[in-house]
């Protein structure tokens, strides 16, 4: 025997950046396309126990990135270790071809 019920779901609507409230959400069917800041201090961090997240789109996700850059190389400007522009910084994958 079947017995059904109704249930509620939440489902994602939309997501939209934190920056700019832009919506982030599918174009022409693709998935959401947004970057995620996130963080969780643990024990021993002056913020232990706080977690984070900012959704960004694909604009202030890479505005972020530029600003993250540019506070490196004035970290290391001056250093002993130098500063050497990553072009790659942060990036993990990549799915162009190289022609």
């Amino acid at each position: 025997m079947k017995i059904m019920t109704k249930q509620e779901v939440d489902v994602v609507s939309d997501i939209r950046c934190d920056v700019c409230d832009a919506s982030c959400s599918p174009v022409d069917g693709y998935g959401p396309q947004v970057g995620t800041l996130s963080a969780r201090w643990g024990y021993g961090s002056s913020h232990d126990g706080e977690a984070y997240e900012v959704y960004l789109c694909e604009s202030c996700f890479f505005q972020a990135l530029a600003n993250l850059q540019e506070q490196r190389r004035g970290q290391l400007m001056f250093s002993e270790q130098g500063y050497e522009p990553n072009p790659d910084f942060g990036r993990i994958e990549s799915n162009k071809e190289i022609i």
